[in-house]
């Protein structure tokens, strides 16, 4: 999944492939609302996600949670404590997941042996930056409509681009609560526009996975313009 991850931003060599397969990886099997890493800690891995789906997020003193970013296979989400030793944020499953800890020390060995994989890294970091960009900008001016709308635009296409959707369909295994701490809205809201959209014929939810009926109008509505995933010349479908 990793290699596919990166893949999805550009391509690796035979050798670059090679040396990603011989990362030493501890993989273990995790439970849902499971926290990875919390705020405080120095850990000396990162997170590599095989398979279900992780968020960041903070927690405020009266027990409020933001969700900063959703999490698919493929993904290092804790990757900048490479670099960043204390982490400012937790780390958590949002499904069952399967995860593979990779010791610091193997990836900077990694990148120092391959400038082109340390390239890729950057680069991922970078799309990190942009997606939490939107999310400021969903959050400080557009309607809940819109701004349901734009994350759902975004998760297909992610997912997409690890083959993990097509057809315009895509899993969706998270919880109105959880889409609503990603939003800053609430779940009775967010079940608003869910209904609203399902009316609309915009969206089908089922069996926890999305079916985007009408994805122009979806683009459309969010104004959403995939270029800040970097996704090339991918298109949905």
């Amino acid at each position: 999944m990793l290699i596919r991850k990166l893949e999805s931003i550009t391509t690796l060599s035979d050798k670059e492939r090679q040396a990603v397969r011989s990362l030493p990886m501890r993989i273990h099997n995790l439970d849902a609302r499971q926290d990875i890493v919390r705020d405080g800690d120095q850990p000396t891995h990162c997170c590599l996600i095989l398979d279900g789906w992780a968020c960041r997020y903070k927690m405020l003193s009266q027990g409020k949670r933001q969700i900063l970013s959703f999490h698919i296979a493929g993904d290092i989400p804790d990757l900048q404590s490479l670099h960043i030793h204390t982490m400012d944020h937790s780390l958590a499953t949002l499904t069952k997941a399967v995860v593979a800890f990779i010791p610091h020390e193997s990836l900077r060995e990694l990148t120092a042996c391959y400038p082109g994989i340390a390239s890729i890294f950057w680069r991922d970091t970078l799309i990190d930056a942009g997606i939490f960009r939107e999310w400021l900008i969903s959050m400080g001016r557009r309607s809940a409509f819109e701004h349901v709308a734009h994350l759902f635009c975004e998760l297909y296409l992610k997912l997409q681009a690890v083959g993990l959707a097509g057809n315009f369909r895509c899993p969706l295994p998270i919880t109105q609560t959880d889409i609503a701490d990603a939003l800053g809205l609430t779940s009775v809201h967010v079940n608003r526009v869910l209904q609203e959209m399902r009316g609309r014929t915009m969206i089908t939810l089922r069996s926890q996975t999305l079916v985007i009926e009408a994805w122009d109008e979806l683009l459309r509505v969010s104004e959403f313009d995939s270029t800040y995933l970097q996704l090339g010349k991918r298109v949905a479908g």
